[in-house]
Formats: C-alpha cells, structure tokens, sequence
C-alpha cells in the first residue's frame, strides 16, 4: 500500500511538472511557425479580384514590380484566357499565382479563399476591381427611363455590388489574420473600385441608371462593412476609390466626350491609387477617394439620398 501510495504521488508530480513545460513548448512552437510564415511571406500577400484585364491587371502588374518583395494573387473567370496574366506569371513565378473565381458564382470564391488559407494563411490587401457597364448585344448605358430593363438592373447589381461584398465575406478571416504583417501598414486594407457617378448628390446629368445604382449600391455596402469591421476591433479597413475615366474596353466606347486630359492611362491611375492604398490609416475606414487622393464627400457618395 505504501509502495502504491508513493508511486501515486510521484505520477502526479512528473505530471505538474511537465504540464508547463508541454505548455511551453507549444507555444514556442506556435510563436516559430508564426514567425516563420513571416518571413515566407514577406512583403505582404495581396489579392487582386477581377485581374485579367485593364485597371484589375494593371494593380497585379504594379504590385510586383514597385517592389521584390510580396506576393500576390489574381483571380479572374477564365485564367487559362488570360493572356497578360499568363505573362506576368512566367516573369513572376514565385510570387504570383493565379486563381479561377467568378463573382457571380459563390462556389468558386469560397474555394479561392480556402486555396488561399492553404497556401498563405491570411491577406494584407483585396482589391475588388471588376465591373461592368456595358456588353455587346447584352447590356448597354440607358439614356431614358424608356430603355430600362430588369435584367440591365439586376446584371449590373449582381457584378458590381453583389460579388465584391461577397468577396469580402469569404476573404474577411484571412485579412484578420493578415492586418498590416509584413506591410509598412497597421491594417490590411479592402479597397473596392467604385465610381464617382455612383454618388448620389453628385447626380446631376441622369442617365446610366443601372450602372449608377450598382455602383451607388456598392459605396453603401462598402460603408456597412467598414462600420462592421470598426465595430469589432478589426485590424482591417474598407476604402472606395474613384480611379477618374480611365482608358480600358469598359471605357472606350464612352471616351468621346471625355474633356482632354481627363483621360488616364492604367499606368497612371492605378500608381495614384496605390498611393492611396499605401498610406491609408484606420481613420481612412470607410472613405471614398478619388485618384488625385480628395475625399469625395460622404453626403455625395454614402449618404446621399439622406443629405438630399
């Protein structure tokens, strides 16, 4: 009995003592793979949404090469089509991957952002990039109230506002994981591209009403995010920016009456609004800034329809 008694006491106390030294070793280990993946990602992993053509290719384009450092992803409908992606990835191979994913198709974000957990484990930055204004024999600006269709509306609506929250949704646990690691940042940043017709105090021409309401629709999403993401402490914010008319296929056949020099190249926009991105703080949550970096006033763009 005694000779149980002890061997009882000294199971217990081998097992006090090496409960904190467990403890211990496995947060050195979770503090090493932390740090580690730190390093393997260094510079950051950003995510460029609606990347195989114009402004969308153009931010994939820039992020590689501003910098030797950070690695980004680009997703896009149809990747084996896209061709300047295709491109970039035989120049960038190790830091570029590129990912199928259709913004009308939930099924196919969901796998990204699970490739994308994977792989990276978290985001520093999501530009939601793709829109659509006009396609051939589908879909085209309207000029009256006469020429408004249900299917214009709710295309332009399910692209343009729809798909880029969505987005959000899935990618939002890896930017929490993210925030400014690795970055020159405090907070990883969702910067959707949005367009300053969407404001609704701004509306002074008409016209364009489905495009108009999708991306008005966006700018409020936008903000409920951002009062979401402000609300619950999380060190990731939500910006819109207004990239100015810029010369892409969205563009092109409206650029007629472009006044002159009002017409940006892809270069040239995008490096503004990286700059933007770049220096944005917490307080930025929530803001709309065109790409010369003035804010466009939140009774225009967010609130409009109460200031009016």
């Amino acid at each position: 009995m005694k000779l149980l008694a002890f061997a009882k006491r000294a199971s217990m106390t081998f097992s006090c003592c090496l409960r904190p030294v467990l403890s211990t070793t496995i947060r050195s280990s979770s503090s090493s793979s932390s740090s580690s993946d730190s390093v393997k990602w260094e510079g950051g992993v950003s995510m460029v949404q609606g990347a195989s053509r114009g402004i969308g290719l153009e931010f994939v384009k820039q992020l590689l090469q501003n910098s030797e450092k950070g690695h980004v992803i680009a997703t896009c409908r149809k990747p084996n089509e896209a061709l300047g992606l295709l491109s970039l990835k035989n120049m960038f191979a190790e830091r570029l991957s590129i990912l199928p994913l259709d913004a009308t198709n939930e099924s196919t974000i969901e796998a990204s952002a699970k490739s994308i957990r994977d792989r990276y484990g978290f985001l520093n930055l999501l530009v939601n990039a793709s829109g659509i204004l006009s396609i051939p024999d589908v879909l085209q600006p309207e000029t009256t109230l006469l020429k408004v269709e249900k299917s214009s509306l709710l295309l332009t609506y399910e692209v343009n506002a729809v798909g880029p929250i969505l987005v959000i949704k899935h990618m939002w646990p890896l930017l929490k994981a993210g925030g400014g690691t690795g970055t020159d940042r405090d907070v990883a940043v969702v910067a959707n591209i949005s367009a300053r017709v969407g404001s609704i105090g701004d509306n002074r021409l008409g016209g364009w009403h489905s495009y108009r309401s999708s991306k008005a629709a966006l700018n409020q999403l936008t903000k409920t995010v951002s009062v979401e993401f402000a609300r619950r402490k999380d060190p990731v914010i939500c910006i819109l920016l207004h990239p100015g008319t810029v010369d892409t296929d969205l563009s092109k056949p409206f650029q007629r009456n472009v006044p002159e020099g009002k017409l940006f190249t892809k270069e040239y926009s995008v490096q503004k609004l990286l700059g933007i991105i770049d220096h944005a703080k917490i307080q930025d949550n929530g803001k709309f800034f065109a790409w010369d970096g003035q804010e466009i006033p939140c009774r225009g763009g967010l609130v409009g329809f109460i200031a009016s």
